[in-house]
Parts: structure tokens; sequence; C-alpha cells
């Protein structure tokens, strides 16, 4: 809850950031494409979904613990919408693959929104319907209430940041972005 002072007295308002949480693949990509975003503040990659209290990246990797690579996403509503960032979801990954995203493959690598309220799975599902037009396959993304985030270790923060030439940001993240930025771009 945040407290502003006026006139003397306390005034409740709304929060000025909001959270979405999304996976779409590996999350260095999901991070990179939500950190081009004007409006969101920061990014974190971590683990959701799951069954297993503090997952690791190993064990996460090894489909022990249930959980997907995930980020989590502080934005401003008043510079972007919870919807506009639902758009960009459908963009940036392929929905339709069950539990991979090109040669990442496992369950944590599945396709899913985690809602923190009511209003965000409503506005998901309805963002999921209005998408599957634009797809010849039908869409397998979960869409389920957000129980737990955990954050992953530090060295996934921000990764493409720090590694651009790492081969994988290369490779995968960098025409990635490239092909997004072309798409939303384009008159």
């Amino acid at each position: 809850m945040l407290i502003t002072m006026s006139s003397g007295q306390a005034d409740e308002t709304k929060p000025t950031t909001r959270l979405a949480t999304f996976g779409g693949g590996c999350f260095w990509c999901v991070e990179a494409v939500y950190q081009q975003v004007d409006g969101v503040k920061s990014v974190t990659s971590g683990y959701a979904g799951g069954h297993t209290d503090n997952p690791t990246y190993k064990a996460v990797c090894n489909g022990d613990t249930g959980h997907a690579e995930v980020v989590q996403i502080e934005f401003d509503p008043a510079k972007v919408s919870y919807e506009r960032l639902l758009g960009l979801f459908w963009l940036a990954h392929d929905p339709t693959t069950l539990n991979r995203q090109g040669n990442d493959v496992g369950t944590q690598y599945r396709s899913i929104i985690l809602c923190q309220d009511e209003a965000q799975r409503v506005a998901a599902e309805k963002s999921r319907a209005a998408a599957a037009k634009s797809f010849d396959k039908p869409i397998v993304t979960e869409i389920v209430p957000l129980k737990k985030f955990y954050p992953a270790e530090g060295y996934h923060q921000d990764f493409y940041e720090n590694n651009r030439t790492y081969p994988y940001c290369r490779a995968i993240i960098a025409p990635k972005l490239e092909k997004l930025e072309k798409h939303l771009t384009k008159p």
C-alpha cells in the first residue's frame, strides 16, 4: 500500500507499478524482449508454476520441480498496459509448441502466463482468444494463478545485456529482438 501525504492527512492511492509474470521458453530471451519496452521498470528472471520451494537452475533444468523459466515484469500501467505486454508475449515466442521453444525442450520451457489476480486472468484469456486467430495451430499456453515467484540466480539476471557476444545471445536472442523491432515498427 502506498501512502501519500496531502494536507496533513494520509491518503491511500493505487500503486504506481504492477507485476506481470510470463514464461515463453528460455528466460534470457523473454527478459531481453521486455527490457526493451517503454514503461517497464524492471524484469527479473526466475521460476514459477511448480511444486518445489526455492528451486535452483539445475533442478528446474532437470525437470524435477515442475517450475517454468519465467520473467516477472514490473511495469508502470500509466505508460504500458498489461494488455500491451500480453500482445508482445504472443509475438515473442511460439505459443503453439508444447513444452519447447526451438531447441529448448522440457516443461521448464513451456508457454505460461501466471496471473496476479482475476483481472489479469480475464485479460489473459481474452488476449489468448484474440491471438489464436493469428496461428494455424492451437495455442497451448497455460493461464494459471501465480502462487510464488522465485528469482533465478544472479548470473541469469540481465543476461543478454551483460553477455551480448555469448553464442546463444548472438544466435537466438539478437535475431529475435531484430524481428520483433521490425514487426512493431512497421506501418
